[in-house]
């Protein structure tokens, strides 16, 4: 896998290790739905992403859109319930993330997705994450960025205005409440330059 990733220049350390989720800071969207927002939570963020990038089994995918088979824009990785996951740091993230929402959430995270976003081109539709409970029921969604920032949108199912969040470098975001239900999220394409970036989304078992 080739990539070629611009440094941030705030994060020049190939210690990888995560900071403190009790400086972690919640919007309320409205309608039941929310995000939490810890900007560089991992340091040595540009270092998970060389290693992850080569070493992920990264598969591309096809799928039907308007009765056409078309390529889906980014490359994926998925780890079930159980299974290593491919950086210990990953794993400690995945274990502090369901401590901290263990009272709120009252279940663990327990599968991780992987999307390989490799330049503007690459992105995901808007949508929210509502195969299995989560089309019914709270839940939460955490994602982890490395690599280059790119915009997550977020706008209300029923119209509204939309929230930006430029994530990259070690950002968290969390989706919790009716937030896969009463809003949706995208990566937009973008014209612009934009490197390499990979998303690691955390999710409790049954939500997809």
């Amino acid at each position: 896998m080739t990539a070629h990733l611009q440094g941030s220049l705030f994060d020049q350390t190939d210690q990888v290790r995560l900071g403190r989720l009790d400086e972690i800071r919640r919007t309320v969207l409205g309608s039941g739905a929310w995000i939490d927002v810890l900007p560089g939570w991992l340091t040595g963020a540009d270092a998970l992403f060389a290693q992850l990038a080569p070493a992920v089994p990264w598969r591309a995918e096809r799928r039907t859109m308007y009765d056409q088979v078309v390529d889906v824009p980014r490359l994926l990785a998925f780890y079930r319930q159980g299974e290593t996951l491919p950086h210990p740091v990953l794993e400690e993230a995945r274990v502090a993330l369901s401590a901290h929402y263990a009272e709120e959430l009252g279940e663990p995270f327990t599968t991780a997705g992987l999307c390989f976003y490799r330049d503007g081109r690459d992105s995901v539709a808007w949508h929210g994450d509502r195969i299995g409970r989560g089309a019914r029921e709270d839940t939460m969604v955490a994602i982890l960025s490395v690599g280059a920032p790119r915009d997550l949108l977020l706008r209300p199912v029923h119209g509204g205005d939309s929230v930006r969040r430029p994530l990259g470098h070690g950002d968290l975001i969390v989706m919790g409440g009716s937030c896969q239900r009463t809003w949706e999220h995208c990566v937009p394409k973008t014209a612009r330059a934009a490197g390499p970036r990979i998303s690691v989304q955390f999710r409790p078992h049954g939500v997809q």
